[in-house]
């Protein structure tokens, strides 16, 4: 009996700690799909494909440019055609056909040899109309492994399609167990731009220089998962997962460089680190760069994330929370605490397992949700709605929100906005629903602490 009033206090606090509460629907569907398919031409490029089974292709990262949205279909199983591809942004169909990019040929297996795209998780697209394809080379995942090839780092030109560049990552910058999840591009000079590649088996993370076509590794203890973060239950499937460092993202610090924030899968764990130190090969790789990496604070029990992506409109960020179905938000100028960070969407339906964001040009948000974990150790109703596209303006989804441009007068705020994490008083009162329910919730912990006295 005592453990039962425990844990009904814990709950309880937690629910102060959380804004659970979405007022409206920030985030709308724009597409869906129960299965995918792919644009065939005609019947002849379909017999090319002999392997395909529709079951096996599962969406999985996303990227927005002005006229089209960019789909991954990692080979988690044989029965995937295409790794990449896209469709029209202006689609009016409610689950549009896959389109492979560059080409139906850049997927084919001919002759014993492999695609020019063999299996990619995430892309990224920069302002100098280039689109960055981070190929893990790692096929069949999830019945019989094989590496076809190296993790190699693909770069098209988006105004014609084109392969600009193909740089193989060094064997001496990656482990037996590494698994290329994650990409970050950081292009404020279109020469000079650098490539941030997350690593979750290594785990680690590998920079990418485009000017010098080269390449460095960069380890540290804070890339590691957390023993107690790999507990996982979505939507009812529980398993247990040791990834890595996973989600990262850049706020720019009007120098050239930008503060990174990043974050292993199997962590609640949130950290940053400046790309003056990672774009620096000597220092990135010195031993003694420890203690440039900072802990920022923890997203609080059932807070492992996969994606984030940073606003750079609202300096904003927005990041998934895979247990609870989830997109959350935190100001960058407040403190990492579960007070500062607050919820802008969460369905059961919609939104299970959301698995890559990105905000377009026009400040608006999208987040690709694919039910992996039911793909994974489960089956998918292929008569049901398994995989969804959603968006809204990221301005209005922080609304009302601790993460909100126009916080309460009463909330402590900076006079002048920085990336940088500043020391806010434990006093303040710019948190999410916990102010406004306070007493609610203080009475009813008061009455739950009388209770149980009476049974102890």
């Amino acid at each position: 009996m005592q453990t039962a009033w425990i844990v009904l206090l814990n709950i309880l606090l937690h629910c102060c700690l959380w804004e659970r509460t979405v007022a409206e629907e920030k985030l709308r569907v724009a597409f869906q799909w129960k299965q995918l398919d792919y644009d065939w031409p005609n019947n002849d490029t379909k017999l090319l494909f002999t392997g395909y089974k529709q079951e096996d292709n599962l969406p999985l990262g996303l990227e927005i440019t002005s006229n089209r949205i960019f789909v991954t279909v990692p080979r988690w199983r044989r029965g995937v055609v295409a790794s990449l591809n896209y469709f029209s942004i202006n689609d009016t169909r409610e689950s549009p056909t896959l389109m492979p990019y560059p080409s139906w040929e850049a997927h084919q297996y001919t002759d014993g040899s492999v695609p020019e795209i063999i299996s990619t998780f995430r892309i990224r697209a920069d302002r100098c109309e280039r689109l960055w394809v981070l190929d893990t080379g790692f096929t069949d995942i999830l019945d019989n492994p094989e590496q076809q090839a190296p993790p190699a780092l693909l770069i098209y030109d988006l105004t014609n399609d084109r392969l600009l560049r193909k740089f193989v990552i060094p064997e001496d910058q990656k482990t037996a167990d590494s698994l290329f999840a994650n990409i970050a591009v950081e292009d404020y000079s279109c020469e000079d731009t650098y490539a941030y590649l997350g690593d979750l088996g290594g785990p680690g993370m590998v920079v990418y220089s485009w000017k010098t076509d080269k390449s460095w590794l960069v380890k540290h203890h804070f890339f590691h998962p957390d023993p107690q973060g790999g507990e996982f239950n979505v939507s009812g499937i529980s398993f247990h997962w040791t990834d890595g460092l996973f989600g990262i993202s850049l706020a720019p610090t009007g120098d050239g460089y930008s503060t990174m924030y990043f974050h292993p899968l199997s962590s609640s764990m949130e950290y940053s680190v400046s790309t003056k130190l990672l774009r620096d090969p000597e220092r990135a790789t010195s031993l003694d760069n420890f203690h440039e990496f900072y802990t920022l604070g923890s997203r609080g029990p059932n807070g492992q994330s996969s994606i984030s992506f940073l606003d750079p409109n609202t300096g904003v960020l927005f990041y998934a929370l895979t247990n609870l179905n989830a997109i959350a938000c935190w100001k960058p100028r407040s403190m990492f605490t579960i007070q500062q960070q607050g919820f802008i969407y969460m369905d059961n339906v919609t939104m299970i397992f959301p698995n890559d964001m990105k905000i377009d040009q026009s400040g608006n948000i999208w987040v690709l949700s694919d039910r992996l974990p039911t793909f994974m150790y489960s089956h998918l109703d292929p008569e049901d709605y398994n995989f969804r596209i959603l968006t809204g303006s990221a301005r209005e989804a922080i609304k009302d929100t601790v993460c909100s441009m126009n916080p309460p007068t009463t909330a402590n705020r900076p006079s002048n906005f920085s990336t940088e994490v500043k020391t806010v008083s434990s006093k303040s009162t710019e948190n999410s629903g916990c102010v406004n329910n306070a007493e609610l919730i203080l009475s009813l912990a008061t009455v739950v602490v009388l209770l149980a006295r009476t049974f102890i």
